[in-house]
Order: C-alpha cells, then sequence, then structure tokens
C-alpha cells in the first residue's frame, strides 16, 4: 500500500465512523424525546438480564432451529470482525497481518475465523431460504410489505457478500504466501479458504495481488457501509439490545403502573384530614399533565429504545392471541410503527434546527388505530416472546389510557362496564344490595 492509498484509507475511516457516530447521536437524542423514567433500579438483576438475554440469547433458543442459526450468525459476525483492527491497522500504517507475531495463537484466530465465517454463510443461506422460499408464515405478513422485506434480504446479503469477500481474501493471501512473494510472510491458518485457493492457479503473481488487494478493500468498505446502514435497518438490535435488556421492566408481567396525577388524586380523597374543595397550588411553568400517549412524545424514553430494537421477527405476533383469531392487532407493528413515527419526528426537528413544529400526525389515528389498540387481550404473550424483552403491551395501554381519559373514546361495552363499577361496585348492572345473593344459591 503506498502513501496515497494510506491517506485514501484514513479518510475513508474518518467519514466511515463519523457518519456512523452522527446517526447514532441522532438516535440518543430521537430516544430522549420521551418522557422520563427511572429504571436504575436492582443494578445485579438488570445486569444478569443483559448477560443471559442480550449476550447469552437465551430467549432465542426458545425456538431452536432459528435461535442456534441466530447464534452462529450473531457470534460468528462479532468475532470475525476482531479482525477489523488488524485491518485498521494494517490500513493506516502500510503493514501486513500485523498480529503475526503471536505465532501460533494468531494461526488459530484466523483458522476459528474461518470457519465461523463459513458456518455464517451457512446459516445466512437457511436465512434467507426461510424467508423468500419456505416464506415462513410470520415473513410474509403485511407488516413487512415493502422496504421492511427489502431491509431483511439486504442485511442477509450484506453478510453473504462479507463472509465471501473474507474468505478470498484469505485465500489470495494464502496463494501469495505459498507462492513466497514479497510481505507476504507465513502467519495464519487457513482450513476453508484453502480450497478456494486453487481458482488462482494460472494467474501470474501480480494479478492475484491485485486481486487480493481488491478484496481487502471491499471488505473493509463493505463493513463502513454495514455499519452506517445499521441506522436504517431493523438490524439496530445488534448494537441497542443490550441497553434495552439492561433498562427492560423488572416488574412482574401484568404489573401496571399508576398514573401520578391519579395517584394524588386517591391519596387526597383517602386523607381524612385533606380538604378535597382547597385550591391547589399551581406552577404557572409546569405543562399540562396528559393521561396516557396519543405521539410518541407522550411514551417514556424506553418505549422509545424498545422501538429502536425491535428485530422485527415476528415472535410477537406470531404468538398474539388477538392476531391469531384474525384481528387487526400485531405487536411487531406497534413497535414498527412507533419507531417510523419517531423518525419522522426527527427529521422534523432536523428540518427545522432543532425544534419540532406540529406536523398535525400523531401515532394515533395515523399510525396505530384504536381498532389495533381495543383487540389487545393484555395477555403478555408478546412480552414474553420478544426475544430482546421489547413491552408492546405497555405503549398500547398508554394509547388505551389515552383515549379512555382524554378522550371518552372507549368501546360501548367497556364504557357500560366502567360505569357499572363506578355505580354498583361491580361489572354488572344489579343493585349493590343484591351483590351477595349468589350465596343464597348454593
Amino acid at each position: 500500500m503506498n502513501f496515497l492509498e494510506t491517506i485514501f484509507f484514513a479518510i475513508l475511516l474518518i467519514l466511515g465512523f463519523g457518519y456512523f457516530t452522527s446517526n447514532v447521536k441522532k438516535i440518543i437524542r430521537n430516544i430522549k424525546l420521551g418522557k422520563e423514567v427511572n429504571r436504575s433500579d436492582n443494578a445485579a438483576a438488570r445486569w444478569k438480564n443483559m448477560a443471559m438475554i442480550a449476550l447469552g440469547q437465551s430467549k432465542m433458543v426458545k425456538r431452536p432451529m432459528a435461535g442456534l442459526l441466530h447464534i452462529v450468525v450473531y457470534v460468528g459476525f462479532v468475532i470475525i470482525n476482531l479482525e477489523l483492527l488488524e485491518i485498521i491497522i494494517d490500513g493506516l500504517f502500510r503493514t501486513h497481518r500485523v498480529f503475526s507475531f503471536m505465532g501460533s495463537c494468531y494461526s488459530f484466530l484466523i483458522g476459528s475465523f474461518e470457519v465461523l465465517a463459513l458456518l455464517v454463510l451457512v446459516a445466512v443461506i437457511v436465512f434467507w431460504t426461510r424467508r423468500n422460499i419456505i416464506r415462513l408464515k410470520r415473513f410474509i405478513s403485511k407488516d413487512l410489505d415493502g422496504s421492511p422485506k427489502k431491509d431483511a434480504n439486504t442485511i442477509l446479503y450484506f453478510e453473504m457478500v462479507l463472509m465471501s469477500l473474507f474468505l478470498l481474501m484469505n485465500a489470495s493471501d494464502f496463494w501469495l504466501q505459498q507462492a513466497g512473494v514479497s510481505h507476504y510472510i507465513q502467519a495464519g491458518s487457513f482450513p476453508i479458504s484453502h480450497f478456494i485457493t486453487p481458482i488462482f492457479n494460472g494467474m501470474n503473481e501480480s494479478a492475484v495481488m491485485m486481486l487480493e488487494r481488491t478484496f481487502w478493500w471491499l471488505h473493509i468498505i463493505g463493513i463502513l457501509c454495514f455499519l452506517n446502514y445499521l441506522y436504517f435497518s431493523k438490524h439496530l438490535h445488534i448494537l441497542l439490545a443490550f441497553p434495552n435488556t439492561f433498562y427492560a421492566d423488572l416488574n412482574p408481567k401484568g404489573q401496571f403502573d399508576n398514573l401520578e396525577s391519579v395517584t394524588k388524586e386517591v391519596k387526597l380523597m383517602m386523607d381524612p384530614n385533606a380538604d378535597p374543595f382547597a385550591a391547589q397550588p399551581v406552577d404557572e411553568n409546569a405543562v399540562p399533565s396528559k393521561f396516557g400517549a396519543s405521539d410518541v412524545m407522550d411514551l417514556n424514553w424506553v418505549q422509545l429504545l424498545n422501538a429502536y430494537t425491535c428485530t422485527e421477527c415476528g415472535r410477537c405476533t406470531s404468538s398474539c392471541p388477538a392476531n391469531q383469531t384474525g384481528k387487526k392487532l400485531s405487536p411487531r407493528k406497534i413497535m414498527m410503527d412507533t419507531r417510523d413515527r419517531l423518525e419522522e419526528v426527527g427529521r422534523n426537528i432536523d428540518k427545522n434546527k432543532g425544534v419540532f413544529i406540529p406536523d398535525n400526525i400523531s401515532l394515533l389515528n395515523n399510525y396505530i388505530t384504536a381498532e389495533e389498540l381495543w383487540a389487545c387481550t393484555s395477555c403478555n404473550a408478546c412480552v414474553e416472546e420478544c426475544p430482546v424483552n421489547i413491552s408492546p403491551l405497555s405503549i398500547i395501554m398508554d394509547m388505551r389510557r389515552f383515549l379512555v381519559m382524554e378522550q371518552s373514546a372507549a368501546p360501548q361495552s367497556l364504557n357500560a362496564m366502567m360505569t357499572n363499577i363506578e355505580n354498583n361496585g361491580a361489572p354488572w348492572q344489579y343493585n349493590q344490595m343484591d351483590r351477595l345473593n349468589w350465596k343464597d344459591e348454593q
């Protein structure tokens, strides 16, 4: 690599990692648009969650085939990209296989990388087949029509190309090592790529050197492109699964949070020394309280982190009893819609120099309909199934709260039930004096 190539390589790295950093900042800013919620309690349980679920993939293997294949791709892709450090050093300092001084340890690492690369290729081909040929039901939903389907396939193509380039780069390097060409020192073990080297037989050394450099450049460019594509892809979960599992709700499933404003009212009513008619102090600078959520800014920041972390795997939707019975609800769509709306709000802020200008659009109605929200049985199946601890149910419940408490827009049957509870102390319409009549029927 000559000096001009080194300069070009440095510029490429700066642009690649710089653009990635700017996108990470946008994600953080968008997540911070959500309301504050305290998730700093029980640190030991949170670290355990992250280790078991994000790193250990414990929930993925509940579906063994998909889980094991995902572990292969995840572990293989992450470990193989450790060689990115060597590529960067070689590119900046014009060296070649700078870590070769590690001897047998280096050979073991390169050999392991190659085996993993082959396993990743096999797993990705199986994933592609399941999506596009077998067409599993959870991958052909209307939720995934258009760009989501293209995104899933694009990621698979990326991984196929990157693993192939890695093996071709090693194969051409190994051929040059065997030919004793200048700086291609004997280093590394190539249990997979040595089967590829015969394709270079009959070529002259300069042609193979050019191919090796081409594979090297395409590999590093591909990695940088993949890194920056993550922002536009469902594969943000590669990075966000760790904080998402750490900040997940540790309360028992089915336990809902109480609205602070409602809690204050109830405590006031139950305090025998309080005067419920006394004027309460008013903070003129306070933002008017809003019950529930109608847009992404009404959700808390963990819910917005959930939206960015969604893998679009469809496990939540395939386990949803409402969806299975033909209802419009899809928990996956709830998360995808929340992320799409959040991105729309982010673009609005970018366009208006850091300030959100109301656009007469909201998450409720424009993205998610009341029909979808009321179809939910609040059974927590979606929360239980999610491999990265996302809670679509929490968003559904907050939006229901808005419909009921802000718009009085609950279904007629639910309004009747709540009226009965208020008037009769029970969901059924009969006099309170008759509540215990059932005991006489025994």
